[in-house]
């Protein structure tokens, strides 16, 4: 049996009936993800190098080729970049099939990926036929088979890390002990265990709790074949892997909004106005509905530090200040709420089968598999 206590994004308790039935049919149903419509549209695929102005230079030759980009995604981890982009054809509005045009739009893609001197990029195009796989489930899979969680990590990484992870083994019940804490944030239990799924573990135990702005993961793991975690290097991969998992999605940055009607060229121009101004794009999320377009952009300066508000300001001033807008990200606060209601809160989430008490440690009872 799972149990699940949760608040909405302002840590209030959910009261609209509506949503609760909604997430009770997407519980009882397989969902694959947003709710797009993408029978219609050709899936792309990119991995490559990232650097300031690849989003521009991207969606410059996607508008040369005559393709709209109706909902995409980008993220950015350690110098690498992954993107999931849905197109169809500016002129007729039909899904690229043709595989003479397929076959450009990658080749043309992958240069820029490439970039002019980077030869050893292992930059990857395709046309992906699985449409409908969940965005960002995709996002992840992307990111681990391009390993960036081996990559070198930033100065700013190293001198104050968003997560710690540890990896102990629990010999006498046959587990391994994965421990995550970091900072609270949504979709944070999604994305660990999405790479612990993807990495072929088995979750039988859980439990997940937050206390203001902090969050602590628990989980008891084996193999699918039952085994705990065997050798110190699994056990070192296991760790970086989780702690990519939960820096992908990381918000560096300011966040822009984008509402604007659609048009070809849009993002093209939207984002070399971002790279003629000096500033790097970390995240993206690109979405098309009823010929309207609304896009968000995470963005920082050059360096990778947050952008100054003047820089920001002309920006919005030369792109439109209705349409693009700063947004906050809602603060994730679990302190509200008196007596049993904040207890609840802050046993935010989950139990995956029993409950193993958080003080074998203190006994002795897990050891470490190295």
């Amino acid at each position: 049996m799972d149990v699940f206590h949760v608040t909405d994004l302002n840590g209030n308790k959910l009261n609209d009936q509506s949503v609760l039935r909604y997430i009770e049919q997407s519980i009882e149903t397989v969902y694959y993800g947003e709710d797009i419509e993408v029978n219609g549209l050709t899936a792309l695929e990119l991995t490559g190098t990232d650097r300031i102005g690849l989003l521009s230079e991207m969606f410059a030759v996607l508008s040369d080729l005559n393709c709209d980009v109706v909902d995409a995604k980008l993220w950015t981890h350690n110098g690498r970049v992954a993107s999931l982009i849905y197109l169809k054809d500016c002129s007729s509005g039909s899904p690229i099939l043709d595989s003479h045009r397929i076959s450009k739009i990658e080749g043309r893609l992958k240069n820029v990926l490439n970039g002019d001197n980077d030869v050893k990029s292992s930059a990857k195009t395709c046309v992906s036929m699985d449409v409908m796989t969940h965005i960002e489930r995709r996002l992840h899979q992307l990111m681990f088979e391009d390993r960036d969680y081996e990559r070198k990590r930033s100065k700013k990484q190293e001198r104050s890390p968003m997560v710690v992870v540890t990896v102990q083994n629990w010999a006498e019940r046959g587990y391994s002990v994965v421990n995550v804490h970091c900072r609270d944030r949504t979709k944070l239990l999604f994305d660990v265990v999405c790479t612990l799924t993807d990495m072929e573990y088995a979750v039988f135990h859980a439990t997940i709790n937050t206390s203001t702005d902090q969050a602590h993961m628990e989980f008891y793991i084996r193999h699918k074949d039952g085994s705990p975690i065997s050798s110190e290097a699994e056990r070192q991969r296991v760790i970086q892997c989780l702690e990519a998992a939960v820096e992908r999605r990381a918000s560096e940055g300011v966040r822009l909004e984008l509402r604007h009607p659609d048009k070809q060229g849009l993002l093209a121009e939207v984002t070399r106005t971002f790279r003629e101004n000096g500033l790097n794009v970390t995240r993206t999320e690109i979405s098309t509905s009823c010929d309207m377009a609304t896009n968000i952009f995470y963005v920082t300066n050059a360096n990778g530090d947050e952008a100054d508000s003047k820089l920001i300001e002309s920006v919005r001033e030369k792109i439109g200040l209705e349409c693009l807008r700063v947004k906050e990200m809602p603060s994730l606060n679990h302190n509200k709420g008196d007596g049993g209601e904040q207890q609840q809160t802050k046993q935010v989430l989950v139990s995956l089968g029993s409950l193993v008490w958080r003080n074998l440690f203190n006994f002795g009872l897990i050891k470490s598999c190295s």
